[in-house]
């Protein structure tokens, strides 16, 4: 196990008291899960967490004065978008023993994959009288802790919207509409989007239902999802520069294609798959809802 030393002095990690981070639902607040493998991009994250700081023990034990400025910020990150941002900051000015409410939401559409949040104890503002063991700049991290929660499993995720198709190009009785566009050296979030018809009802409800789906949403995401994969894959076996030796950006469409073809065809050939899927179309389309596990529960 390694444990990274900071060039400087810093308190004991008790000197924080962390609380499980909570995921706030319709129904209350649950304890925030490992992964949540039903998450969509319309899913926003209400988010809490209380944590109590020993202010007068944090400065100490870091040769900090009693009126050094702290601050407690937690930033998120998202792996499968590739954002980050602030979540919540709070300065701490006071002595004692203090307790900090975090709660905030994230919005889905800038999140998926892997969701890291990062909560830290700060050094607020800059010291120049400090002792030279202690730490001086802003931003100095006292102390720190990480939680990650995984937003989809195996199921390929991508934006999605909610339209009405009667005022599209779209057939207006259609339930769904895969986007792709963009070569394969594109960003993966500006390439795909999935458009849900919002006249179709039970479509619409099941995207909304996402984070607790009644067992008829889970069979619709199911067909959602296994349609997406087949549109996906055909889109990148179109591309006969789509190959194992292929090497796309990270967080390009041809990557997210390769990932994507590899969790759904292990083992099996890109150039054999393609020959399967020109030559007999309906053995393709069996492999594609072998491969997604279609209706499968989890």
């Amino acid at each position: 196990m390694t444990r990274r030393v900071l060039p400087y002095r810093a308190p004991a990690q008790n000197v924080v008291a962390v609380e499980a981070w909570q995921l706030v639902v319709e129904d209350g607040a649950v304890l925030l899960p490992e992964a949540l493998p039903d998450w969509d991009y319309q899913m926003d994250l209400q988010l809490r967490r209380t944590v109590r700081v020993d202010l007068d023990r944090a400065r100490q034990e870091s040769g900090l004065p009693p009126d050094a400025v702290l601050a407690l910020s937690t930033v998120w990150t998202a792996t499968g978008s590739n954002l980050s941002g602030p979540a919540q900051h709070a300065g701490l000015t006071e002595a004692g023993v203090t307790t900090i409410e975090f709660d905030f939401c994230l919005r889905g559409a800038d999140l998926g994959g892997l969701l890291l949040l990062d909560t830290a104890l700060l050094l607020a503002e800059r010291r120049s009288d400090g002792r030279p063991s202690s730490p001086r700049r802003a931003g100095s991290i006292l102390w720190s802790d990480r939680e990650a929660v995984r937003l989809q499993g195996d199921a390929p995720q991508f934006p999605m919207a909610v339209i009405d198709f009667a005022r599209t190009s779209f057939p207006e009785d259609a339930a769904w509409h895969l986007q792709v566009s963009g070569g394969l050296e594109s960003a993966t979030m500006g390439s795909l989007l999935l458009l849900v018809n919002e006249r179709n009802a039970v479509t619409a409800t099941a995207f909304q239902n996402a984070a607790r789906p009644r067992p008829v949403d889970r069979i619709v995401l199911s067909a959602v999802y296994a349609d997406a994969a087949r549109v996906m894959v055909e889109h990148a076996l179109a591309h006969e520069d789509f190959t194992e030796e292929s090497d796309f950006p990270d967080g390009s469409l041809g990557a997210t294609l390769l990932s994507l073809f590899d969790q759904l065809f292990t083992g099996q050939s890109i150039a054999d798959i393609r020959l399967r899927q020109r030559q007999s179309p309906a053995l393709f389309a069996s492999d594609m809802q072998a491969a997604v596990k279609i209706f499968e529960v989890s």
